[in-house]
This record gives structure tokens, C-alpha cells and sequence, in this order.
């Protein structure tokens, strides 16, 4: 039986409010953890945990071991580190999860590579929260969760709108080569499919997206609190055959897929809003396995960093980065325009 025009629209019209439900069930989520998280801290640990929205400490974001500003595991107790992961499980989807998991005890890792030199320096339970403004269904707000090899970094606008960027994940060793954990490689897929897909290249293909054989030492935007597009680009996914052109779109889900299926997908329509022919791809360094190498993805809106130098090629660095949705920025500059006229 063909829809009646009523029916179409009753259709539409659920399909709207299922996609706006669906869109808003992050910045729900995060709300109620939140507030979860901070209701149980002592008054020293919830100032030590909060921060104003606008402070400064907000952009402060880094990826190396180093104190942070907030709360971290080791002065919370069992019940309020659970809130804590209760609350990172709602930016998070399973795979995001899992790596950063995989980073945490990492730290363990390296405590017994190093000796535990000096003493204290790699903890699986130095890993900060911190709360910047009141959480809020209506005002902005945002939280971060950071530590050595993590930065993961959320703001929600008016209650529906979450960015997660800049976002970081790293991981030393990127293989564990000798022990007990011999094998384990927690960012495996970012590193295997970047290098499958420049061997997937043809000659001509790879002279444009090759700019350097030398691999950088790092990420090229470290830990910068905005950044611009990077060049030279590399190869445009226009000039890609179609099968290449869907294993690049495959990498740049990987990258989204750490995050809520709901905000992975809405990312994703906005990174590639001015069409996938739009990204561009570019390599530097080896293409085999021990080799140092770096590739960045670039869209008009985002940009994907994957850096494996350091340490004899084993230790990984990818970030994802926003040109313009770092932290939210433009839109909560949209919203201060309209709740906060300048007088």
C-alpha cells in the first residue's frame, strides 16, 4: 500500500524527534554522571575538582606525565573512582573505552621498564577529572579527563551539543616486546590500516602523498590550544580509486569510532558536510613496521594526527583535532552573543 502524504509526514515527524532524542542523549548522560561524580566529594576534593568555565586551565589540555589541575584516581576513594569511569563511559564508546584502558595500565608497563625511576612517576592511577562550570541541562559546561597518553576534553552547548575535541590517545610502548604482556599493542589498528593504506597507493599516488621520507619526532600541533590546517596536504580522496577512497573513510571512523556511536555519526556529517572528495591524506616516513612514520587526515573542518618516532619507532601519538570546534569554541561564542549581549 502506497504512504498517504499524512503518513509520510507522521513518519518524518518521528524520525525528527527520534534523531533529536538520539542527539541529545550524550549531553544527558554526561549531566547526570556528573552530578553523580560531584556529590559525594568533600569540599576540599570538589574544589580541587572544579573549575569556572572560562579559566584558562580549561585549554590547558597536555599528554605527558606531568601533575594536572583536578582530582585524580589516587585521592579518590573506590565509590568515587567508579563515578569517575561512570562518567568518562559517557563520552566513550566500547573501543574508546578499551584503549584507554589499554593506556592506564600501561603506565605499569613502563614503571617496570624503567624501574619505577623516579619513584612514582608512572601510575595507573594518575589520571585527573576535572569540571569546568556548573553542569548544566541549559548553560555550558565541560569536563576532562587527562593523564599521561589521555586527553579527552568535552563541552556541551545548551544542553544537546557535545564536542570532544581535542582528543588525544597515545601509547608507550606501542608494542610490549618482552614480559608477561608481550604482544599487546593498544592503538594496533591506527597503525596497521594508516600503513596498509599507503601501500594501497599506486607510484604517482604516493609521490603526492609522500612529503617527507623522515618522519617528525611528534604530532605536528603538540598540544596547542587552537590549530589551523596542516601542509602540504597530500593526496585528495578525489584522486583516490573507490576502493581507496572507502578505506580512508574507514581510518577516519576508527579515529570517531572511540567515542558514543551518537557522536562518532553526528561528527562524522559535519567533519565531511563539504564532501568526502574533500579530505585529504599525507605520509612521512617508512612503510614498513619498525619504521618511524606519520600521516595526518585533513577535512575542511578536522584534522587526524598519527605520529610513531619516539623510541625506536615505538611509541604512538594520534590526536583528532577541530579547526573550529576545539572545545567548543564557536558555539559557545554563538551562545554568549545571544544569552550575553555586550551592553
Amino acid at each position: 500500500m502506497r504512504p498517504t502524504p499524512r503518513g509520510l509526514l507522521a513518519a518524518l515527524g518521528l524520525a525528527f524527534l527520534a534523531t533529536v532524542a538520539r542527539a541529545h542523549a550524550p549531553a544527558t548522560d554526561m549531566l547526570a554522571a556528573a552530578q553523580k561524580f560531584l556529590a559525594p566529594l568533600n569540599p576540599d576534593q570538589k574544589k580541587q575538582a572544579t573549575y569556572a568555565l572560562t579559566a584558562t586551565e580549561r585549554e590547558n589540555w597536555n599528554f605527558v606525565p606531568i601533575a594536572r589541575q583536578g582530582l585524580p584516581f589516587r585521592q579518590m576513594d573506590a565509590a568515587q573512582h567508579d563515578l569517575g569511569i561512570a562518567l568518562l563511559r559517557t563520552g566513550l564508546g566500547q573501543r574508546g573505552l578499551a584503549r584507554a584502558e589499554a593506556i592506564m595500565s600501561m603506565e605499569l608497563v613502563l614503571k617496570e621498564l624503567e624501574g619505577d625511576k623516579p619513584p612514582g612517576r608512572r601510575d595507573p592511577n594518575g589520571y585527573f577529572i576535572t569540571i569546568f562550570g556548573e553542569p548544566s541541562a541549559t548553560q555550558p559546561w565541560g569536563w576532562r579527563f587527562e593523564g599521561h597518553h589521555l586527553s579527552f576534553n568535552f563541552t556541551v552547548v545548551d544542553g544537546a551539543h557535545v564536542f570532544f575535541a581535542p582528543s588525544f590517545i597515545g601509547s608507550n610502548p606501542a608494542e610490549v616486546r618482552a614480559g608477561p604482556r608481550q604482544g599487546e599493542r593498544p592503538l594496533a589498528e591506527e597503525d596497521d590500516l594508516g600503513r596498509a593504506f599507503v601501500k594501497s597507493l599506486d607510484e604517482a599516488q604516493r609521490k603526492t602523498a609522500v612529503f617527507t621520507d623522515k618522519a617528525p619526532n611528534e604530532i605536528l600541533t603538540t598540544n596547542g590550544k587552537r590549530v589551523e590546517p596542516l601542509t602540504p596536504a597530500g593526496i585528495a580522496a578525489e584522486q583516490l580509486k573507490p576502493a581507496q577512497r572507502e578505506k580512508l573513510h574507514e581510518l577516519v571512523k576508527l579515529y570517531l569510532a572511540r567515542y558514543r556511536p551518537e557522536l562518532a555519526e553526528e561528527t562524522f556529517a559535519q567533519a565531511t558536510a563539504a564532501g568526502l572528495g574533500q579530505l585529504t591524506f599525507a605520509w612521512a616516513g617508512g612503510f614498513e613496521r619498525g619504521q618511524a612514520n606519520y600521516y595526518r587526515i585533513q577535512g575542511p573542518a578536522f584534522l587526524i594526527e598519527f605520529d610513531n618516532s619516539q623510541n625506536d619507532a615505538n611509541h604512538i601519538h594520534t590526536v583528532f583535532r577541530e579547526f573550529k570546534g576545539d572545545f567548543g569554541h564557536d558555539l559557545l561564542r554563538e551562545h554568549y552573543a545571544k544569552e550575553h549581549p555586550a551592553k
